[in-house]
């Protein structure tokens, strides 16, 4: 089975839409979403809809930082800028659409495969992967073969052998990567909505299950669009010119 990893789409439609295409001609066939459906972008109905859309189809689904900002309250280590984009989106989604954000899970397993937003060892506390310490702390929190984790916006691969022996690398788009179930592995795909590594191609993984292969994917998308709609809807303006960047 061949399994489409999205997160991080940050109500941004251009970028998701651009990447369910991909994943579909890929021969995707299931969906696993990580978290932060909204914030910083303009279109936080549509993307909460379309995943809901998958959920209702199979797909898998956990919540992150900002779905849980906009339903409940903000993280006090928010950026401004970020706060004030949850309280346009609140204002944007209706009760429906609030309360699937507030009752979404912060974690979830699927055979050998564990999908969180931030880690695995503490995921209400939303601390990110930041290295090798951080990801080895994830993986001795549980015991599935393949942790995916979303919040960090670059792709990353980390593993762990039997022996302890920890690694990570930065993948290359496009590479097919063997990562048989004999080491734990923690996937970060990068962010769909809102890459961070100076790339401004929509980011996320797809697994094959049966071969035990990764594939890390780049999706160019019209993030000029995206961009105006941000400036159109009266939100940061910086929002927008990160797109163009992959910043």
């Amino acid at each position: 089975m061949k399994l489409a990893v999205i997160t991080d789409l940050h109500a941004n439609r251009e970028a998701v839409e651009a990447v369910l295409n991909h994943a579909h001609a890929q021969g995707a066939e299931r969906f696993a979403f990580l978290g932060d459906y909204v914030g910083y972008g303009a279109d936080p109905g549509w993307v909460v809809d379309t995943v809901r859309r998958y959920i209702a189809d199979g797909a898998i689904a956990v919540g992150g930082n900002h779905d849980a900002g906009v339903a409940e309250a903000p993280s006090p280590n928010m950026r401004p800028e970020a706060r004030v984009v949850l309280e346009w989106t609140r204002a944007q989604l209706d009760a429906d659409q609030l309360a699937w954000l507030q009752g979404l899970p912060l974690s979830k397993t699927d055979g050998d495969m564990l999908f969180v937003h931030a880690n695995a060892f503490a995921p209400a506390e939303w601390e990110y992967i930041q290295g090798r310490i951080e990801a080895v702390r994830s993986l001795h929190a549980t015991t599935c073969h393949y942790t995916f984790c979303g919040h960090m916006h670059e792709p990353k691969l980390f593993h762990l052998s039997g022996t302890g022996k920890a690694g990570d690398f930065v993948p290359t788009p496009g590479i097919e990567i063997p990562i048989p179930s004999l080491r734990q592995w923690l996937i970060v795909p990068g962010s769909a909505g809102q890459p961070r590594d100076g790339n401004p191609a929509a980011c996320y993984a797809l697994f094959d299950t049966d071969e035990q292969t990764l594939t890390f994917q780049r999706v160019p998308y019209d993030f000029e669009l995206a961009g105006a709609k941000i400036r159109e809807a009266g939100l940061p303006v910086r929002l927008a010119e990160r797109l163009a960047h992959g910043q």
